[in-house]
């Protein structure tokens, strides 16, 4: 376990960079938009964020901001980060006290659950079932998430890690890189099974409360580090490839 700041800050660096890249890969960012965000060594107001106008398959672990959560002039400084970044998650980090990674995107399946009526991630399957009432949904989109609507995302949250953001994506925070990502991957797998069963026509064969929240638990209890081995992996392809995300 790193216990040095200065290792655990660099460490920090290099795994959200990594998230970047492999995020880049699968297509589930967009444009020069969406945000990741960790924070540092300390009292969880600062954190390493995106550059602002920046590809996520380009993105090195030395070109990560180094924010502080309650510093009212960020925004005025020379490497201001992007508007929607500084909001959503300043105010997260600011507020959530164990908000320690931050992963707001519009990958395609999720941003279309969120674009439905009824929001529901139904226990369909193993991946579905392991956000099985724990996500929260937001459905008081009111704008992009600047000023008052970033602080009202915090709200939003309750007791769940994972907010879908109705009509706009989906945010997921968690106590470590690895564990944020594998969420995100996951559930962006879940969202997709589930929007392929709505192309079918054909009725849901959603598993019973019992299952349902039986498999969530069984997630949550599945052990061995199971996020970190995930991550460790995609950073093993990535060095072979392009380990250029390291500098």
């Amino acid at each position: 376990m790193t216990t040095d700041p200065l290792t655990a800050m660099q460490q920090a660096r290099i795994e959200l960079a990594a998230c970047f890249r492999w995020t880049a890969k699968m297509d589930m960012h967009e444009s020069i938009a969406n945000h990741f965000s960790v924070a540092v060594p300390g009292d969880g107001q600062q954190f390493l964020c995106n550059p602002q106008g920046q590809h996520f398959s380009r993105i090195k672990a030395s070109q990560l901001l180094l924010l502080d959560a309650n510093n009212p002039s960020t925004m005025h400084q020379a490497n201001a980060p992007d508007p929607t970044t500084w909001a959503i998650h300043g105010a997260l980090h600011r507020n959530v006290s164990d908000a320690h990674c931050i992963m707001h995107l519009h990958p395609r399946y999720a941003t279309a659950l969120a674009c439905l009526k009824d929001k529901t991630l139904y226990p369909i399957d193993q991946n579905t079932m392991r956000f099985y009432q724990r996500v929260a949904i937001d459905t008081g989109y009111d704008g992009m998430g600047l000023g008052n609507e970033a602080e009202r995302l915090t709200q939003c949250m309750g007791d769940k890690r994972i907010l879908l953001m109705g009509n706009h994506g989906v945010l997921v925070i968690a106590s470590t890189v690895a564990q944020c990502f594998d969420d995100m991957y996951y559930f962006e797998r879940a969202c997709r099974t589930l929007l392929d069963c709505y192309a079918t026509g054909q009725p849901l064969d959603s598993a019973n409360h019992e299952v349902a929240e039986k498999t969530a638990q069984q997630w949550q209890n599945y052990g061995f580090n199971f996020g970190q081995q995930h991550l460790n992996e995609l950073m093993a392809i990535l060095d072979k490839e392009d380990s250029s995300y390291r500098l």
